[in-house]
């Protein structure tokens, strides 16, 4: 029996279409990471031609030691989320290869305070993070049973720092017979996962409808019953920032909370709000706190230390680099951006890109990181469910937010943090969290082409 005036069967009717598998794309993944192996050797070794005018003695363990790290990386990949996007491995290892570049060439004029070998061991153990991760972690939906517990540990790591003394004005750091980690940098995974997992439970609470908003104009805000959420994390983030003096960190606090509850809800007026109270936390810290404070007199007149006979400061020696290094850059290796003082290698380390590689060098490097954000919301955006959707914005956005706080720091854009750019500047716990995004990135990308291409999800 077939359908009237068609002479289909019925069940070829209702019968689904079969979906077409997606290419895996390992061996494109293999081949980009071995280019950015390459890439990063290549800077090693220019920088030894332009400093000795020979090549360094260390190249050949450095471009196997990281060489090393990715392959393993790869291989993880490969074995346990085969249907990941081919590109975030690779954009992770070529940034973290020119960070290790950047890093040994600032030591070259620093002998007695090396600290790329530090860094490379971090990496080492980032990539072992990275891997543990990929290996372990078979559904990225577990984690949201956990929620409370993340928000708890990220609780616990923001204020741990507050017992210890500050250094360099901030109270960020952890130090113990001298070793030192930052807590925040683990703290804002921790916090992702939270966000993710507690907006998908109440978007539907917090999407106000109806009569249940203020208007101001053609302006819909949010009534003060549901502004309870925000108004909770504006008051700790601005806690957080009183109390260590760490601009950065309250930032990107509350601006992940922010974009997050936009990406839930779709309600533009919790940008609004979120951009309102941003703006009124910090003119208040920013006139009440001295540290915060000296950092806004630097952002609003740079050059003022030199015109007072003082000499350029970080920030004027950091905008001198940038210019210094015009379209092309000085190449690596015949900057002097060291000039910039104890900060070079951490809160400046774009300075030296800038100055060494140009414009055209900060371009590639800053289109590197758009690319590793855009296909973090490619593969959140995929999934339907919205825990994992929520997930990758949110860890995919702390890398924009940071690139964009920092970078906007050194070039005067906006007063200066003390934040570490992803991958590029020196900082175990940084380089080690920024795996661990990578990591959970590839893990939700995973499920995405999985789900896309009609595979099941283990």
């Amino acid at each position: 029996m077939t359908k009237a005036g068609t002479g289909t069967p019925p069940a070829a009717v209702h019968a689904p279409t079969p979906a077409v598998p997606l290419p895996r794309r390992r061996g494109v993944e293999l081949s980009l990471t071995v280019v950015a192996v390459l890439l990063s050797v290549y800077g090693y070794c220019e920088v030894g031609l332009a400093r000795t005018g020979s090549l360094p003695p260390g190249a050949v363990g450095y471009g196997a030691g990281l060489g090393a790290l990715a392959l393993l990386a790869h291989l993880a990949v490969r074995l346990r989320a085969p249907c990941a996007d081919p590109l975030l491995l690779p954009i992770g290892v070529l940034l973290n290869g020119l960070g290790l570049v950047l890093i040994h060439r600032l030591d070259l004029e620093t002998p007695n305070d090396r600290a790329a070998p530090a860094q490379l061991v971090w990496s080492a153990l980032g990539v072992a993070l990275f891997t543990a991760v990929v290996a372990v972690l078979r559904d990225h939906r577990v984690l949201q049973r956990y929620s409370y517990v993340c928000v708890v540990a990220a609780l616990a790591l923001l204020m741990l720092p507050i017992l210890f003394p500050a250094v360099n004005g901030a109270r960020i750091w952890i130090r113990i017979a001298g070793f030192s980690i930052q807590p925040g940098e683990f703290a804002k995974v921790l916090l992702a996962v939270f966000f993710a997992a507690y907006l998908a439970a109440n978007r539907g609470a917090l999407a106000y409808a109806g009569r249940q908003v203020w208007r101001l104009r053609r302006l819909r805000l949010p009534t003060g019953r549901v502004l309870g959420p925000i108004l909770t994390v504006w008051l700790v983030s601005v806690g957080v920032l009183v109390l260590e003096r760490d601009l950065g960190t309250s930032l990107l606090f509350f601006g992940l909370f922010v974009v997050l509850l936009y990406v839930a809800t779709g309600r533009t007026g919790w940008i609004a709000v979120g951009l309102l109270l941003a703006a009124l936390g910090a003119f208040a810290v920013g006139h009440l706190e001295p540290h915060v404070h000296a950092r806004v007199q630097d952002w609003l007149a740079p050059f003022a230390s030199i015109e007072a006979g003082r000499g350029p400061n970080q920030l004027a020696q950091s905008l001198f680099a940038f210019a210094a290094g015009g379209v092309t850059g000085t190449g690596l290796g015949e900057g002097h951006s060291v000039l910039i003082g104890f900060a070079a290698k951490s809160d400046f380390i774009l300075a030296t890109a800038g100055e060494e590689l140009g414009l055209a060098g900060l371009s590639a490097i800053f289109l590197l990181y758009a690319l590793l954000v855009e296909r973090g919301f490619r593969a959140g955006l995929t999934l339907r469910e919205p825990f994992g959707r929520l997930l990758a914005v949110g860890l995919a956005s702390i890398v924009a937010l940071q690139v964009f706080v920092i970078a906007g720091g050194v070039t005067g854009l906006i007063p200066l943090t003390g934040m570490a750019m992803p991958f590029l500047a020196q900082g175990g716990s940084s380089v080690v969290t920024n795996w661990a995004i990578v990591a959970l990135l590839i893990r939700v990308s995973d499920s995405a082409r999985r789900r896309y291409d009609g595979e099941a999800t283990p």
